[in-house]
Parts: structure tokens; sequence; C-alpha cells
């Protein structure tokens, strides 16, 4: 593989391969033919949205054409490898990815959609188990059918019946079967769904949670400080179907409109830069609390890191996503996540390194967590503050030596560490993920 190729060069091999102008690139992308004419030349370094969207115009992964692409896809081939237990080291990946970058790039999204895919029978066998609107519709119809069966069971077997009560008994036949009806209606219909996991909401939460998805989790115009802008933002936003969805979402979206106004963007990365992504002191340069500096950091353009946040009960109120990481949308998670010890632990951040087993079973993914749980209400004199918890999640390429590492799940159900000793029921999963 080309080792001294750079961004700049492999997008103009990229382009010419695929028969296109430069102009013509340029302006599908939205910038000037001059411009992409510098970043061919190598003389502007990019990243960001500006890379993405390159890759994708160019039917490309976004790796294959930054800087240091070659030692991303060599891994990328190789994790793939480990993870359905084929044996093939660096030098296997590197020619593989030399010789068919094309073969690569389809092996390393394949790969991916293979992930989604998995994820989605996870969070399927989670809610079949633990969704409370699948349990009242199951409910719903065995009660009918139970009572429907009693009714007939005295039309069957009494054989001297008064018309005034015959008739009350057919009309109560009648009204459980159009009870009946809708609940086989409404189970039908969530089954139906099921082949469409990334479709399917059933509360609030959920529409909540893919609103800030379809916005990557970043809103430039609150960042810009725009008048009206969170309104701008809420008002006809197709994922918010309810009005409680509605109203969680403004109420994040107000409290994201104040850490952005005490930590600036620019300033904050900046800031990040120097003091190396420490929460602790960029919370001190910033005078602000350091659930505030998690939530920033997870939420800045493009960020890899992943946040939970719990309330005081433990039920997960946020969730945004990070690869390897996965977290139940539904039903308890690991119990033994930093997210849950710091609320025994309050104003205390809590730094851990935690290794959670890969969806092949074989080895751990690695990630580096800081979680703090802060007062969000108080509830009168002499009473005890309502807690909120925050946890961030930063992946990690491999272990850090300079700190144990604490082997934790997403939670019972599907973790496959036999041996935990917190583990509240057997896994579904035999043989891995």
């Amino acid at each position: 593989m080309r080792g001294h190729a750079s961004a700049g060069t492999r997008i103009r091999e990229r382009r010419i391969a695929k028969g296109l102008r430069q102009a013509t690139l340029a302006a599908e992308i939205g910038i000037s033919a001059s411009y992409l004419n510098l970043i061919e030349h190598n003389r502007r370094r990019i990243g960001g949205k500006l890379l993405q969207a390159l890759a994708q115009r160019l039917e490309v992964e976004s790796s294959l054409l930054s800087e240091g692409a070659e030692q991303a896809v060599v891994a990328r081939l190789s994790s793939v490898a480990e993870r359905f237990g084929e044996e093939g080291g660096a030098a296997d990946a590197t020619e593989f990815a030399t010789r068919f970058p094309a073969w690569a790039n389809l092996v390393i999204r394949a790969a991916r959609r293979v992930d989604d895919l998995e994820r989605s029978v996870e969070t399927l066998t989670d809610r079949l188990t633990h969704d409370p609107h699948l349990a009242a519709t199951l409910h719903e119809v065995l009660s009918t059918v139970t009572s429907i069966r009693a009714t007939a069971s005295i039309l069957q077997d009494t054989k001297e019946i008064e018309p005034e009560w015959r008739d009350r008994f057919h009309r109560n036949i009648n009204e459980d079967a159009a009870r009946l009806t809708d609940g086989a209606e409404a189970l039908v219909g969530f089954l139906d769904g099921v082949d469409d996991a990334q479709s399917e909401v059933s509360s609030p939460q959920e529409e909540f949670t893919n609103f800030l998805s379809a916005y990557g989790w970043h809103f430039p115009a609150i960042e810009a400080q725009r008048s009206g802008a969170a309104d701008s933002y809420l008002k006809g936003a197709p994922q918010l179907s309810s009005s409680s969805a509605q109203a969680i979402a403004e109420r994040y979206l107000a409290c994201y409109e104040d850490d952005a106004r005490k930590m600036p963007l620019v300033q904050f990365q900046q800031a990040m830069q120097v003091q190396g992504g420490d929460p602790l002191k960029l919370a001190q340069e910033f005078s602000v609390d350091t659930a505030g500096v998690l939530r920033r950091i997870a939420t800045l353009p493009d960020s890899t890191a992943g946040l939970i946040v719990c309330d005081a009960s433990g039920t997960l109120v946020l969730r945004k996503p990070v690869e390897g990481f996965p977290v139940p949308r539904f039903g308890a998670s690991c119990p033994l996540w930093p997210l849950f010890q710091a609320l025994s632990r309050p104003m205390t951040t809590l730094s851990a390194q935690l290794n959670l087993p890969t969806r092949s079973g074989v080895g751990d993914s690695h990630f580096h967590t800081y979680a703090t749980a802060q007062p969000v209400l108080s509830l009168g004199y002499g009473r005890e503050p309502l807690l909120e918890a925050t946890m961030l999640i930063l992946p990690q390429d491999g272990p850090d030596t300079s700190e144990p590492a604490f082997p934790v799940g997403p939670s019972c159900r599907v973790c496959p560490r036999d041996a935990c000793a917190a583990r509240r029921e057997p896994s579904i999963m035999t043989s891995g993920f």
C-alpha cells in the first residue's frame, strides 16, 4: 500500500477513477473548484463533514481517503477477521487492502451492516422481553379470550336462559370480540414492524432519541446563539409525534443552549486540546459542573464519544450510542457501570477503564469512562436532593495498561460473562454475541 500517499492524492486518484471532472465534483459537494484543487494537491487539510461528503460522492469509506488511511483500513480488516474467527495478521490485511482496495471497502461496509443487524436483533429481543406496551397488549388479548370463553361456556352449558340474559351474553361476546380484534391488530402491527427495527417508535423517550440522532446530537444554530434556534428545531420535527416527546426535547435543548453559552464551541475545542480532554480541568477552566463538560464533549461535531444519563431510580433517560458499547432500550442495564456507582457518591467524578465483550465473544472492546452524579432538584428543607448521573464513554484502540480495567457487560440478558457475580438472570446468548 502506498504509505506515502496523502489524503489529497487519494481523492484525486479516486475522482479520476470515477471519471469525474474536478469542477463537477466540487459543485456537487458545495465547494469551489479552486479549493478542491488545493485539497488534491495537499495544500489544504481535510476532515469532518467535507471528508464525509467527498467519500460519499466517490463511493468509498472516508478512512480510505483520510490521512493515515492505511493503518485504519488494516486495523478494521484485522478486527473483522478476528470477529469472525479467521486467523490473519496485519500483513495479510495490508496485502488485501493494497491489491483490492474496493473489496476492502466492501468488507468493512458489510461488517458494519452485520453489526447493525445484530444490534437490531438484540434490540428486538430486549423489547419482546421487556416492552410494557407489548405486555399490555398480550394481557388484553388473553383477558378477552378468557372472557369470551367463559360467556360461551355459560350459553353452552345452561339449557334454559331467559331471553333478556341470553341477549346480554350475546352482547358481551360481541363487545369482547371487538376488543379481541383491536388487540390482535395491535399485536400484528407490532410484529410486522419487527422487520424494520429502526422505524419503530413506541415511547416519547424513543421519539426524543430519534430526534437527537437525526441531527447527529449537534445543533449548529444553537451553537451560533441565534434567537429562537431551539424553537426552530422543535417546530415540525417529524420524530417528535407526541406532546410528551416535544416536552422532553424542549427541556434538553434548553440545557444544550445553556451548555453552549457557558462553553462556546471554538473556545471549548481549543481548551480540549490544551487540557487533553480532562473533564475536571475543563470544568475548572469554564467554571461549570462536570456533568455539563461530559455533555459538551459528547455533543461536539463528529464526536465519537457516547453519553448515558440516568435518574435516581437508575432509569436511562438519555442514550447516545457508541460502537461496541450496546445500551438496552428496554429492561435493566449492567449494574457494574460507573454510571450507577456514581449515584452512591454524589459530586464525585469517577474515572474507569471498562472492557466489554465483543459481539464475536472473542476478546473485549475497550473504553474509558467518566461518570458523576449531581443534584438536579431540591425536594425541600432537610430532604436529600434528587440526583441525576451522567457517564461519558470514550472508545479506545486497546487497553490502557496504566490503570486497571473492569469487565462489564451490556445487560445480563445478552451478556456472555457467565462468571459475573452481579448477574441477575442467565444470558440468552449461549455462544457470545
